[in-house]
């Protein structure tokens, strides 16, 4: 995301209540702090109330600076809700895995605060849920200490209060409250680190989870996707991917059609896009490899459903692109995928 970009980044008001609610539960009076970021109770209480990102931080600033809480960031995350996060907790908490549940986070995380960019990573036998903060914004360490602390919850909350994940790695400096981090998460911590990272085994994030539902997840991923492109222009590159993803079953869109669909130019999409480090053959290509991926773990390793549904109008083309992709077929990848849920149980 590049300067102007960033200066434009914005964060849902429900997803901003969180830390209101945590001083007004410690005893301090969150209204002045509001004020002196320019902000009001009132702005929080709008479900589909977008706020500058630059007033958000002042916020948590103020705040840090108030309760002098090395532990906030941690602490506000126990007063995010369901609905804090709009239709995108319901679609992350319909998810069938913790998997998918971080797919979803990484894929639609921009509607809630597009000041970050969330990448799920598989690696071997662990996966990687990366938090990059863009380029440009000096954001307050504690808002990424609740985003990691939330994300630990919700995983506890689902694989049991004992559950921790392999490691996490932070980009701010070494806390005051160090050993309160260590209590909360219980996980080896690492500090000054070049992005926020937090590090799961693949076993524990492919178990099945009870709550899993497909029909509501798919009802909920469509609400989101019409989120996405209402988020302002700090935000392209998910925008586009929304696009991407409600179009392609129709057939591969072209720069015009997305364009359209964006209320712009094709022009001002490539310049756009350009300003964000990607073109738009790129994100094709990405969303297509992402698409595919997911729908052959769910689909039962229907090849010809699967093609179409990511815009090739053939299975050979789409098995060339796959090849491209991960260095095998489909068949065989999704029989490898089979084979390895099988050996975790």
């Amino acid at each position: 995301m590049n300067g102007i970009a960033a200066a434009q980044a914005s964060t849902l008001g429900s997803w901003v209540k969180a830390l209101q609610r945590c001083l007004d539960a410690a005893g301090f009076d969150s209204e002045p702090l509001l004020r002196s970021a320019d902000l009001s109770v009132q702005d929080l209480d709008e479900p589909n109330l977008r706020l500058p990102i630059a007033n958000v931080d002042r916020f948590w600033k103020r705040a840090v600076e108030t309760t002098r809480d090395p532990l906030l960031g941690l602490r506000a995350a126990s007063h995010i809700t369901l609905t804090s996060s709009h239709a995108l907790g319901f679609a992350v908490g319909a998810s069938r895995t913790l998997r998918e549940a971080f797919e979803r986070i990484a894929r639609y995380g921009a509607v809630v605060s597009d000041a970050v960019e969330c990448e799920m990573l598989a690696q071997g036998g662990e996966y990687h849920f990366v938090i990059r903060r863009h380029d440009g914004l000096d954001l307050a360490h504690e808002s990424i200490d609740m985003m990691v602390a939330l994300y630990v919850r919700f995983c506890r909350s689902h694989l049991g209060r004992e559950f921790s994940p392999l490691r996490i790695e932070l980009r701010r400096p070494v806390p005051e409250g160090r050993v309160g981090y260590e209590r909360i998460l219980r996980t080896p911590l690492s500090y000054g680190r070049a992005q926020d990272r937090i590090v799961f085994d693949r076993r524990s994030l492919e178990q099945r989870l009870d709550g899993g539902n497909p029909e509501l997840a798919r009802l909920t991923d469509a609400i989101v996707q019409k989120m996405l492109l209402s988020v302002g222009r700090g935000c392209i590159r998910e925008r586009v991917r929304a696009v991407l993803t409600q179009r392609l079953e129709h057939g591969e869109p072209t720069q015009k059609d997305v364009a359209r669909m964006l209320n712009m130019c094709v022009r001002t999409l490539q310049r756009r896009l350009a300003g964000d480090g990607t073109g738009y053959k790129e994100l094709l290509d990405a969303t297509r490899r992402e698409l595919a991926l997911h729908h052959l773990r769910e689909s039962g390793g229907n090849i010809s459903k699967v093609t179409y549904r990511v815009g090739f109008s053939s299975s050979s083309s789409f098995t060339r692109a796959f090849r491209r992709w991960t260095g095998s077929s489909p068949t065989s990848w999704r029989a490898r995928e089979q084979r390895d849920q099988a050996s975790r149980g």
